[in-house]
């Protein structure tokens, strides 16, 4: 995993909950079905034309709700390089550098971006720019045990020998 990663934004808004990241109708399909209905309650296209690469920037509380493993589980699938809000739900935070998705928590990310534009994020930095417009919000640093946890795929890859 690279600490500096580039893509297109998506912008969502405040408390982004697990049941939109994950609807619980599709709790036990295999991820390849869960990922079709990532947040189509809010943006019905955004699972078909998500790509490889992209960040999803948000609001504040971002993967509130219940402990859902496989909200992070479906973006991870998606190809989503990163997520940045303003905030975050602790258990969400802790879920997604388990298995391996990047976040960062950067309160202004939101106000200098609008979906599409290209954005970069630099997690041991906390830095977020908009690549579009120039503009650039300082996040909170990830700190180095989370980013090796990241750099290896996830706490699982970490207790192989």
């Amino acid at each position: 995993m690279d600490e500096v990663m580039k893509g297109r934004v998506w912008l969502f808004g405040d408390d982004i909950s697990t049941d939109l990241l994950s609807p619980g109708a599709y709790a036990v399909e295999p991820v390849e079905v869960r990922k079709l209905h990532v947040l189509e309650s809010v943006d019905p296209s955004f699972a078909t034309t998500v790509r490889p690469g992209d960040i999803l920037v948000a609001g504040v509380n971002f993967g509130c709700g219940s402990s859902r493993e496989t909200a992070p589980e479906n973006l991870k699938a998606l190809g989503i390089a990163c997520v940045v809000a303003s905030s975050f739900a602790r258990i969400f935070l802790r879920n997604a550098v388990a298995i391996g998705l990047p976040v960062l928590v950067c309160p202004d990310a939101p106000l200098i971006v609008d979906t599409g534009d290209e954005a970069e994020v630099d997690l041991s930095k906390g830095t977020f720019r908009n690549v579009t417009t120039g503009q650039v919000a300082q996040g909170e640093p990830l700190p180095p045990e989370m980013r090796e946890i990241l750099a290896a795929g996830g706490i699982l890859a970490t207790l192989r020998p």
